[in-house]
């Protein structure tokens, strides 16, 4: 891996308040008072019953009494929240990192993040090192052992959950379409992490968008049929 400058406390805060202006799901929050706050709790979860409480308050929520379509929903939305804040701020030049990870869910809040000692590295010039990076920050460091947690809580295959992974790392792409300026950095930044284990062979890219190659069980949401655009059950023309 490329060696890479440290970046400083107060970059990370901008390139993570930068980010967090895209919307909800790139927000990373680094105000060190929250440490006040005894619900948050450090991520990668390590304790399979706190996954599991989540777990089913997320198939309560759902309406089904199936396990494995709640826990494929949650993983994907973590997913989704750790990949689009980070994406976004490589995108501006830093890559954070996430060893002081903090999460904090509440019934009808949406997952919160937030980062107890803000530190990462400058990631310019070069995108398939940025990538092993991110790389390293965002699947080695959070969803395997993730992964690992909520495997001990309900089985799911590899190729749900790494499809799901795939899925919203694919989603962060959005962060183009609300500011311009992002969408090559973004753009080039994901295809290059698609190369990548377990994220290579997940999908592709179509003229329509991502389509991934398994499908997160939303189907089989009551009352059932719904599928999401970039499932591999979605019939297209």
């Amino acid at each position: 891996m490329a060696a890479f400058d440290r970046a400083g406390a107060d970059e990370v805060r901008r390139a993570l308040a930068d980010a967090a202006r895209l919307g909800p799901y790139f927000q990373i929050a680094t105000d060190p008072a929250e440490a006040a706050d005894p619900a948050w709790r450090p991520l990668p979860e390590p304790d399979p019953a706190r996954l599991g409480g989540l777990t089913d308050a997320y198939a309560r929520r759902l309406g089904t009494s199936e396990r494995r379509v709640a826990a494929s929903i949650l993983f994907q939305g973590l997913a989704s929240r750790l990949w689009s804040p980070v994406v976004a701020a490589a995108a501006h030049g830093v890559v954070p990192d996430l060893s002081g990870l903090h999460w904090r869910w509440a019934p009808g809040a949406p997952i919160a993040l937030w980062l107890a000692d803000p530190g990462g590295w400058r990631a310019a010039g070069d995108p398939a090192a940025t990538a092993r990076l991110v790389h390293r920050t965002v699947v080695e460091g959070q969803l395997r052992p993730l992964r690992a947690t909520l495997l001990r809580v309900v089985r799911l295959a590899d190729g749900l959950l790494w499809g799901d992974a795939a899925a919203a790392l694919a989603g962060t792409l959005r962060a183009g379409a609300l500011r311009p300026e992002l969408a090559e950095p973004v753009g080039t930044l994901v295809r290059e992490l698609f190369g990548h284990a377990p994220l290579a062979g997940t999908g592709s890219f179509t003229p329509a968008g991502f389509v991934r190659r398994s499908c997160c069980l939303y189907y089989r949401v009551p009352p059932g049929g719904e599928m999401c655009g970039d499932c591999a059950l979605l019939r297209r023309a």
